[in-house]
């Protein structure tokens, strides 16, 4: 089994979760916000940097991002990015992303910052699918499709061209057989946070 190197994650936290009240990534998570467990999540990824890229409240989730990579000594691995369009949708946010990631970059997995349960265990499967010839992989629980979504060299360009609110879904559509897709071992892969209900635990 082959491994790869040069990869990359982009953390789209630049939404300003109006259909939450507002400052979603923000709210009380665990032990911190929202935003720290997509940002646990994309650190625990095997990449060389991570890059968030920052829209409605952009100082605040700045800091966040800079406490947090502090904390685990990865501040070297930080990168922040804003994207001045982003009120356009997600599509302008990971657009951003993309344009800042170096050119030797093999593949960039694509982290929403309202996931905050992430299964750790599932980043280096994806990366190997990658490596051993897949397009693009994505993992899977329970027969649904989830993120992060980790996509090949040859889709970057696919990405420069989003517009609206249309992410990674959109580069991954067509591909059969070129998106490998990984079974997850719980439905942290499908969580994510659209109202504030949506932050109590479950039993």
């Amino acid at each position: 089994m082959t491994e790869l190197g040069g990869l990359e994650a982009i953390l789209l936290a630049a939404g300003s979760g109006r259909r939450f009240g507002g400052g979603k990534l923000l709210a009380p998570w665990g032990d911190g916000v929202l935003l720290d467990g997509a940002l646990d999540a994309a650190f625990s990824a095997p990449v060389r940097k991570v890059t968030v890229v920052t829209g409605a409240g952009a100082e605040q989730v700045s800091e966040v991002a800079r406490t947090h990579a502090r904390r685990i000594g990865r501040e070297a691995d930080l990168r922040l990015v804003h994207a001045p369009d982003h009120e356009g949708g997600m599509g302008a946010s990971l657009r951003a992303g993309a344009a800042s990631l170096p050119a030797d970059t093999s593949g960039v997995f694509v982290f929403l910052g309202d996931m905050p349960r992430i299964p750790k265990s599932v980043l280096v499967p994806l990366s190997r699918a990658l490596a051993d010839g897949a397009k693009a992989a994505a993992p899977v629980f329970d027969g649904k499709r989830g993120h992060p979504a980790l996509i090949g060299p040859d889709l970057l360009p696919d990405i420069l061209t989003l517009g609206g609110d249309a992410g990674a879904r959109a580069v991954l559509q067509g591909l059969g057989s070129g998106l490998a897709l990984v079974e997850a071992p719980d439905d942290g892969v499908l969580f994510d946070v659209d109202q504030p209900g949506d932050l109590i635990p479950r039993p």
